[in-house]
């Protein structure tokens, strides 16, 4: 895995792995407990973009040293009190548009979650397809006791979450372990005690097997399809496969299987 400098920054260290497939994205802000900056969202759209045009099939989202995000910089959001109802639109923008690049993104995003998984970040992880999270993650949303609401992180925390479990979470500032977080929707594995790296690995390498014909419509229909109604989603489906089964991708997929080898997938 190879540093790729013109998308890392002093806040943001991307990095990508030999055959171009996976991308991984670490905030690098250990002493703010990975809190996010105007260098990390930023880094963090230019990374996607880059993903987006390239061969990349999976983008990994991960913190520095043992922690993953505690949420927004409450220190420099700070300076913005007095300053005008614009000041704070344009403060809390930058999460709300990321994740809408998550969403548009031809790829599919891993949130890599260790220790700290808080307030933004905990909408951060839970904006990305797959959470991986070591068995000693905490995840909560304390921004509450000091009287501020997690709106934004609420659309991706809410569209993972058993409804209840989630407002609970919303409004008490409650931690829970990764375990709960699991059972609550939040995760996607829990990662055995030192087995972190491992279990990480082990699903973005199957992920990344994947066509990125398949991993690119089929991310799309997923989102589109969430927002209709039943009858409305399966007459969308009908199409969506019949696309799919159309494309050259499929044709491969099924002549590597019927001939007992390792299908040869075209990028995007």
């Amino acid at each position: 895995m190879d540093r790729h400098e013109d998308l890392s920054n002093p806040d943001l260290d991307v990095a990508e792995s030999e055959d171009g497939l996976v991308l991984w994205a670490t905030l690098d802000r250990p002493e703010e407990r990975n809190a996010l900056s105007p260098d990390i969202i930023g880094g963090l759209q230019e990374a996607l973009s880059y993903a987006d045009e390239g061969e990349t099939r999976v983008f990994v989202i991960r913190g520095a040293e043992g922690t993953f995000c505690s949420g927004g910089d409450l220190s420099s959001m700070s300076e913005t009190f007095g300053a005008g109802s614009e000041a704070y639109r344009e403060n809390f923008s930058g999460l709300a548009d990321l994740v809408e690049s998550m969403v548009d993104a031809a790829v599919l995003t891993v949130a890599a979650v260790e220790g700290y998984c808080l307030a933004g970040g905990l909408g951060l992880a839970t904006a990305c397809e797959f959470v991986v999270a070591d068995a000693e993650a905490v995840f909560g949303t304390p921004e509450v006791d000091v009287g501020l609401f997690p709106a934004q992180a609420m659309a991706p925390i809410m569209r993972a979450a058993d409804e209840k479990a989630g407002l609970r979470l919303l409004f008490t500032g409650e931690f829970i372990d990764a375990a709960e977080a699991e059972s609550m929707g939040l995760v996607t594995d829990v990662a055995p005690e030192g087995e972190f790296e491992e279990t990480l690995s082990a699903l973005v390498d199957e992920l990344a097997d994947n066509s990125p014909v398949l991993i690119e419509i089929g991310k799309e229909a997923y989102y589109t399809q969430r927002d209709l109604g039943f009858e409305s989603a399966l007459d969308y489906l009908s199409e969506v496969i019949t696309i799919i089964a159309m494309s050259e991708a499929t044709e491969e997929g099924i002549d590597a299987y019927l001939n007992d080898r390792e299908p040869e997938w075209k990028q995007r």
